[in-house]
């Protein structure tokens, strides 16, 4: 019994490690990271191009792999299902265009691998 406790522990430190070395410097950035872990963990079990992080007030928080082109590349699919028009980027902000609304889409590094986004909530009504 005492070598099973042993083993799981070794067990559940050795991926507290893993996930301090994969994400270290990035964990202390969005206050409490189990969100946006467990987004990462189901974008890599999935599919997806993004998964939902958090929803707020202001809109959702999304989390998408990062590779070269793909942030504008899957923030424009998104776009595009909700009707909205591409018309620029400024930075790290994309603007868009629906009728006479104009939206900005603003995207930002959490890892050298994952970026997140944030869509307004009047874009996803």
């Amino acid at each position: 019994m005492k070598r099973l406790l042993v083993i799981i522990l070794v067990i559940v430190i050795l991926l507290i490690g893993i996930i301090g070395i994969k994400f270290g410097s990035a964990l202390g950035q969005e206050g409490n990271p189990t969100p946006v872990l467990t987004a990462i963990m189901k974008l890599e079990f999935s599919n997806s191009h993004y998964e939902q992080v958090t929803d707020t007030k202001q809109g959702i928080k999304f989390v998408s792999k990062n590779g070269s082109g793909s942030q504008e590349k899957i923030i424009k699919e998104f776009m595009v299902e909700k009707e909205f028009e591409f018309k620029e980027q400024m930075g790290s902000g994309y603007i868009f265009e629906k009728d006479e609304m104009t939206t900005i889409i603003v995207t930002r590094l959490f890892t050298k691998k994952y970026f997140l986004w944030e869509v307004p909530n009047e874009v996803l009504n």
